[in-house]
């Protein structure tokens, strides 16, 4: 179940840089369709799970939960959504990429975890990529929102991997409830918290919005991307680790480029494909146990690595 899940969620998340751009580009103000999707995915989920008896309403009142969102959806979002206005959704994609490398960078700075030579080697090659991503928006029109935008997606994956990390300790604190109420509870807070900064800082002016893409990308992105995807992702933390389920990222860059390139008619240099090549084989290389753990649990023949434990 732990593979189907994982291949499911890799193929959502793929689409749903794509979606984003979409929507912000049929005029949805990007902070109040974050808040939208996530606050409509967090209560419809949590309705469902409190029908069948499976999550208590004193769950809505925990501090961790707030914490949660506020690093898992409210600072991730709101960096990913903001910058989609000025970046290509492929971009987006590739960046948010790094998610694994800034968990394994909080973990060896922060939590003063050791850091071995290959694990250093693949921040290294990451690290390599994220400047090719970067560098063609030094010429290109427009390229200094470009690269703010780029910067923005990276500091929202910081927030994204300081979430990851406190999760698991959540999950872990908060065994009794089902991993779906947790994720619905810290959705309903991160889109709440995106739902206020839209109020303060965006017009809500509807009459620029083209209808039929923005309420097509606001829906999917509701059902599939949130109730769906993250549903899976929040499952698979707690039945693996923080850094597993982070590893769709893997997969996630190429299907959103070549879906923007198909689809949206985005334009790719080079540089970038080099940038994803680089991203992609310094995750793989920092994560070797992990994809060796995936083997193992696909075939059966391996025992779970010691940093999975």
């Amino acid at each position: 179940m732990i593979a189907v899940g994982y291949i499911v969620m890799c193929l959502v998340f793929g689409t749903t840089f794509l979606a984003i751009k979409i929507g912000v580009e049929a005029g949805l103000p990007p902070f109040l369709s974050a808040g939208l999707r996530f606050l409509v995915a967090g209560i419809l989920m949590y309705t469902w799970m409190k029908l069948r008896g499976k999550v208590q309403w004193s769950l809505l009142l925990r501090k961790e939960m707030l914490l949660t969102g506020l690093g898992l959806t409210f600072g991730t979002f709101a960096a990913l959504y903001w910058a989609e206005q000025y970046v290509s959704s492929g971009i987006g994609a590739i960046l948010s990429a790094t998610g694994p490398l800034m968990i394994m960078m909080i973990q060896t700075l922060l939590l003063r975890q050791p850091m071995s030579v290959r694990m250093l080697a693949g921040c290294v090659t990451g690290f390599a990529g994220v400047v090719l991503v970067m560098l063609p928006g030094l010429s290109i029109a427009g390229g200094g929102l470009w690269m703010w935008g780029c910067i923005v997606i990276l500091v929202g994956e910081l927030c994204y991997a300081a979430g990851a990390l406190y999760s698991k300790r959540v999950i872990v604190q908060f065994q009794e409830s089902h991993p779906v109420a947790l994720n619905a509870v810290q959705m309903m807070y991160g889109g709440l918290l995106l739902g206020i900064l839209s109020c303060f800082t965006e017009a809500w002016d509807y009459t620029v919005i083209t209808v039929s893409p923005a309420v097509w990308s606001l829906v999917y992105l509701t059902v599939i991307g949130s109730m769906v995807g993250h549903s899976l992702f929040y499952w698979l933390v707690a039945r693996t680790n923080p850094l597993f389920p982070a590893t769709w990222l893997y997969i996630s860059p190429p299907i959103a480029v070549g879906l923007g390139v198909v689809f949206y008619g985005e334009h790719v240099t080079w540089m970038t494909w080099a940038g994803v090549v680089l991203i992609v084989s310094g995750l793989l290389t920092m994560n070797e146990g992990v994809m060796r753990w995936i083997r193992a649990r696909m075939g059966r023949t391996a025992p779970i690595p010691k940093q999975m434990s």
